[in-house]
């Protein structure tokens, strides 16, 4: 039966304890509000820290200097030599198609290795009268006649003919032969007034272009090792080594047919390399 007005209410009192536990205390906001406020704080110092070093200049090296490696700043090798864009023009002549007069400087050096390497790894390095003009471009004198004989025996009727060529070192009708190297970077590994070694990371291009061609262009990655002396005005190979690698894992790239690589080994001409 419902109460009218007239009718008395019946009130229970519960007990204080009891109370609080169905109460919501206002103290009980003020853990978060404590959280929130240290968050605030150390979000400040955070970002204050990072304002304050953003202006400081890297340790790993000078502004300005140009010189950079490829990888990250962490991967940086002490003393190596990057391969970015130096600002120095290149040279401007050449001796029997090789750039010569280089600076006499480690960026100078740098750049008659990467240039040296792209000749050594050239067609003309497989004909016995192109080969011997070549070499006594880039070598210095005192070395010259046995660098050749070394170089003779390296491309010996056996290297020639396994590469489908003729004892000249010419190519089979209708077909193109290819060989070319290109210097991917440069480093420094021994540098002296006087002499200097250079390491050159290349890839090259090697094969025969063309229709029935049983040696298909294929690419082939090395480091070649230079060492120069400084005579007559300009970097002179004394001696050089090759050593496999470092290679990266092939892209996933439909090869080009053997026109397209005939097409391109003669439409595309090399480059003269400097730092």
């Amino acid at each position: 039966m419902p109460l009218s007005d007239d009718q008395p209410h019946t009130r229970t009192r519960l007990p204080v304890a009891e109370q609080s536990s169905y109460q919501v205390s206002g103290r009980q906001s003020r853990p978060l509000r404590t959280l929130l406020a240290v968050l605030v704080v150390v979000t400040l110092l955070v970002l204050a820290i990072s304002i304050a070093n953003r202006g400081k200049p890297d340790p790993g090296g000078s502004a300005g200097s140009g010189e950079r490696t490829g990888g990250s700043a962490g991967d940086a090798v002490p003393g190596a030599a990057g391969t970015a864009a130096s600002g120095q023009q290149p040279v401007a002549t050449s001796a029997n198609g090789v750039a010569n007069g280089f600076p006499h400087t480690d960026q100078g050096a740098q750049s008659a290795a990467a240039n040296y390497a792209a000749a050594l790894g050239s067609a003309e390095m497989f004909g016995a009268d192109t080969r011997h003009t070549l070499v006594a471009a880039v070598t210095d004198p005192t070395v010259t006649a046995q660098l050749q004989e070394r170089l003779d025996r390296a491309f010996g009727p056996e290297t020639v003919a396994g590469f489908g060529l003729d004892a000249q070192g010419k190519a089979p009708k209708g077909q193109t032969f290819v060989s070319r190297s290109v210097p991917v970077g440069t480093r420094t590994t021994n540098f002296a007034d006087t002499a200097t070694r250079v390491d050159v990371w290349c890839t090259g291009l090697y094969g025969l272009a063309g229709e029935g061609s049983t040696k298909p262009v294929s690419q082939d990655w090395y480091t070649l090792t230079v060492t120069m002396r400084w005579n007559g005005g300009d970097w002179k190979v004394t001696d050089f080594s090759r050593a496999a690698g470092p290679a990266p894992v092939p892209g996933d790239q439909q090869a080009a047919t053997a026109e397209d690589i005939t097409n391109a080994v003669r439409q595309f001409g090399g480059f003269r390399y400097a730092r």
